[in-house]
């Protein structure tokens, strides 16, 4: 089995105490026809540069939402946030970020290589260049020699590669991923998994990643955020001081068990919250 490498050397991560992401004291109040939704409430939340982040909660929780204010889709009632020290807004308009989402949602009429290279398209790219990069980022994802396949042709895991290559190919320094395994069964899960520490580990991004997985979760990440529904609040931030190197043997571990078990108990809290407070 390979050994996934899980932290880059400190000294070859530049910045490694900047916050990437921070978060102050921030809510969201939805309007519908049936009157307002707290989808997030006082959210305070730093992430700092070169973290793999795992946002975990019961449906409804707002660990969505919460990705898509980072990414600048939805918009907060109050508090504030800033990404890499701009606002999300100014961080999507330079591009600071790729977004990946639960589908793999590439056009089906563009080949491999085609939905790569459309955010350098759009981007105004030189064709060289653009080719570089399409085959740089296949090549990290292990999709090198499909580049003029048609999505339809590839599986969903290979295709969920794919929608990755297509979120670094403009070389953002942060990475939001809404459960892009989620609908996969679980032996490739596993094996996107470890491919994911092993492109985190060459890439030294920082990582956002929305799963409703705790082994996921527990494996994938330096830190677990626990969030707790009606309305979505952070329960608890847990360090998962694994080690630099995982394996998916790690998960019979005693140590793995205890950071499964302690994301488990702070899910339930935060169940037990929201009842008490009905």
């Amino acid at each position: 089995m390979s050994v996934v490498t899980l932290r880059p050397k400190a000294n070859s991560m530049p910045q490694a105490a900047k916050n990437v992401i921070d978060v102050k004291d921030l809510s969201l109040v939805f309007q519908t026809n049936d009157g307002a939704v707290n989808a997030l409430s006082n959210i305070d939340l730093v992430v700092n540069a070169g973290e793999f982040v795992s946002f975990i909660g019961p449906s409804g929780c707002g660990k969505t939402t919460l990705l898509r204010v980072i990414a600048d889709l939805e918009q907060p009632t109050s508090g504030s946030i800033s990404v890499n020290g701009m606002t999300p807004s100014e961080a999507r308009q330079k591009r600071a970020y790729g977004y990946v989402f639960q589908a793999a949602a590439l056009y089906p009429w563009r080949t491999i290589g085609g939905n790569v290279s459309l955010p350098l398209e759009v981007m105004g790219i030189a064709r060289e260049e653009r080719k570089d990069r399409i085959a740089r980022n296949l090549e990290l994802v292990n999709l090198t020699g499909f580049e003029k396949k048609f999505p339809w042709q590839l599986s969903g895991g290979m295709q969920q590669r794919a929608s990755i290559a297509r979120a670094l190919s403009f070389d953002p320094h942060l990475l939001l991923m809404d459960e892009p395994f989620g609908a996969l069964d679980e032996i490739v899960r596993d094996h996107l998994n470890e491919e994911l520490l092993k492109l985190w580990a060459k890439t030294q991004k920082t990582v956002v990643f929305v799963t409703h997985s705790i082994p996921e979760a527990v494996f994938l990440s330096t830190k677990i955020v626990v969030m707790s529904p009606r309305p979505g609040r952070i329960h608890e931030v847990i360090d998962c001081n694994l080690g630099s190197e995982r394996t998916l043997d790690i998960r019979e571990s005693p140590k793995f068990l205890e950071i499964a078990h302690r994301v488990r108990e702070g899910l339930r809290h935060g169940h037990s919250y929201d009842e008490a407070h009905l």
